[in-house]
């Protein structure tokens, strides 16, 4: 038995209890996890923004050490150090073939087994595959990335999920080079992470955008050269910041309607807007037929940063060793388990950066 954070329906309050957790079987692995980052995504899914098969073990963004291994596991073993891949890419659907693993058509399957059980034996989902929030979890070989020497484990949570989105969305799909101005609205973690790589990235205007004044001195610690209160004259204001003309690259990390909007307005002619933030179906963003003809802009979405997690974490982990990229940063809150539903309302007030769960 492990205590971990039930969502029992959708909507429902979270329940912090006691969960039967079983040992591993083929193909997978126990993990004792070390922290896990409360991400926007898990809100969504509790809410109903995004579906879940429930009762559910949330939290997708997590980091831990491996204690047990199921038949056939060759990759790990006891002791391993592992970060969650929430998304693990099958290999073999269209969007691997085309090399685009970010976007595996099997990614999720494993959302909808049944992991574990309630005391009173009710069968478990695991989240987004890997159940995060809880002291162990049992998830398939396939959703583990060993963790680099070098980094902190409690730390290394957020490169689950925060870190590898805000990179991968500067670096693989907005692909922002030396010398470009860039916009980064909603300063929450994936948005710091954003702001780091957009440092990392040699831009040369970095401007945040928020609706909390509070947020300033985060954003110009992750490499905000500048920091705007979200207002109906945002966009107005960042192409006063960049020579009248807009930025070059604005990253979306809200997923509202408006902001996004706000974002492709406040490029400048031939800009790209990536937009990482998850809206709901509800938030409907409009254009006319003349303004995308005449301003040339691109707008894109973004899954899970464009990035292939194996590629990717030695780079991070590099990063991180160099001390270009702040993991510890991104965290303005260490919680533990019965802290989720205050982490989910500062999010929905806009407060703070990522809270951490740790264990």
């Amino acid at each position: 038995m492990v205590r971990a954070a039930v969502i029992p329906a959708v909507g429902a309050p979270l329940e912090v209890t006691d969960i039967d957790l079983p040992d591993p079987g083929p193909g997978q692995v126990r993990v004792r996890l070390a922290a896990a980052g409360v991400c926007h995504s898990d809100l969504s899914l509790s809410n109903g923004t995004m579906r879940v098969p429930v009762p559910a073990v949330l939290g997708h963004e997590g980091a831990g050490t491996v204690v047990a291994v199921g038949e056939g596991v060759t990759g790990v073993a006891p002791g391993s150090r592992v970060v969650l891949n929430w998304a693990p890419a099958c290999g073999s659907c269209h969007a691997c073939a085309l090399g685009e693993v970010w976007l595996c058509a099997n990614a999720l399957n494993g959302a909808a087994d049944v992991y574990a059980r309630t005391a009173d034996g009710a069968d478990l989902h695991p989240g987004l595959n890997v159940a995060a929030f809880a002291e162990e979890t049992v998830v398939s070989e396939s959703c583990l990335l060993p963790l680099p020497e070098g980094i902190p484990l409690t730390d290394a949570a957020l490169l689950g999920c925060a870190v590898l989105t805000g990179y991968g969305a500067v670096h693989h799909a907005a692909r922002v080079r030396e010398g470009e101005t860039v916009a980064v609205y909603g300063v929450g973690g994936v948005g710091l992470a954003a702001l780091q790589a957009a440092r990392i990235a040699g831009a040369s205007r970095i401007v945040a955008v928020d609706v909390s004044p509070e947020k300033e001195e985060l954003a110009r610690a992750a490499g905000a050269t500048d920091y705007v209160i979200a207002s109906d004259t945002t966009a107005r204001e960042i192409r006063g910041l960049t020579g009248k003309q807009g930025a070059d690259v604005a990253v979306e990390c809200v997923g509202r309607a408006a902001t996004i909007r706000t974002a492709w307005d406040s490029t400048r002619r031939g800009g790209r807007t990536t937009v990482v933030g998850i809206g709901g179906k509800d938030q409907q963003v409009t254009f006319n037929a003349l303004e995308l003809f005449h301003w040339g802009r691109t707008l894109a979405g973004c899954v899970y940063g464009n990035a292939n997690p194996a590629e990717d974490l030695p780079v991070l982990a590099e990063h991180v060793r160099a001390g270009r990229l702040d993991l510890g940063a991104l965290v303005t809150e260490r919680i533990a388990l019965d802290g989720i539903p205050a982490a989910f309302d500062n999010m929905l007030a806009g407060k703070g950066g990522r809270a951490l769960v740790v264990f």
